[in-house]
């Protein structure tokens, strides 16, 4: 989800209720006006953030408080580094340690530039994602892998989120495929967008990432200006509880 969307109310609700849903772990969008790995719906979600009065700072401040209530759900930040930079890395890198932020995804941030911010992050126990698409080759792979912590995010798609998806096959020649050159958990996203898909991805790999659908329950629960209707965190609710069902039964399907 976007922290904010639609506003910082509803999102604070939204947020509240996913680990009771089925969330495993709460990937929390930093909202950016130009959010270029992304498709419409999230880019949306950005716009409204934005527009309801969302900032980093107070996207952190998002975190403290729903740290009183659950410090056993791990957050991770997704976005793109410029907010980052503004924020200032070493003031960014103590804010999020200091109010419960697991790790970091930053899409924009490519392996040969990020050491100024990971080692930093790492030293104060975040971890900084890597991610690995379907263009990522044999040669450029241990790059990605050196210095990725906390998980791996496949990308299964060439392309934005939540536009189209990538064939179970295809998932499950690249999750085998990174198995083989890493022991950190796979987690994969971009176009999962239903629990069945979910539950297919989740039979290969130890994550399956939806985004851009939940945002689209949101969106679908808001009004022409974009605020936010009655049964909009119901709404989003019983979706995750519906992906979250078909990630456990793929999972006992599975058990030996």
């Amino acid at each position: 989800v976007t922290a904010g969307d639609p506003d910082l109310a509803t999102s604070e609700a939204i947020l509240a209720r996913l680990p009771a849903a089925g969330a495993d772990l709460i990937e929390l969008g930093i909202a950016f006006t130009d959010p270029m790995a992304d498709g419409p719906a999230i880019q949306e979600a950005n716009q409204r953030a934005l527009r309801a009065g969302i900032t980093l700072r107070r996207t952190l401040d998002m975190v403290e408080r729903f740290r009183r209530d659950d410090n056993a759900t791990p957050i991770v930040l997704m976005g793109y580094v410029n907010p980052v930079l503004s924020f200032g890395i070493e003031a960014f890198v103590d804010r999020a340690a200091g109010v419960g932020v697991d790790g970091l995804i930053l899409v924009d941030l490519p392996p040969e530039e990020d050491a100024e911010l990971r080692l930093p992050a790492r030293a104060a126990g975040l971890d900084l994602v890597r991610l690995a698409t379907p263009t990522t080759d044999a040669r450029r792979l241990p790059r990605v892998l050196d210095g990725a912590s906390g998980f791996l995010y496949y990308v299964s798609v060439a392309g934005i989120t939540g536009t189209k998806s990538a064939l179970d096959a295809d998932i499950a020649a690249a999750v085998g495929r990174l198995r083989a050159a890493t022991r950190l958990p796979l987690a994969v996203g971009f176009g999962i967008r239903t629990p069945e898909q979910a539950a297919a991805v989740a039979s290969h790999a130890d994550a399956a990432v939806v985004g851009s659908a939940i945002v689209g329950e949101i969106a679908a629960h808001t009004d022409a200006e974009g605020r936010p209707q009655e049964g909009l965190v119901d709404a989003v609710t019983a979706f995750v509880q519906d992906l979250s069902r078909a990630v456990q039964g793929a999972r006992e399907d599975e058990a030996p």
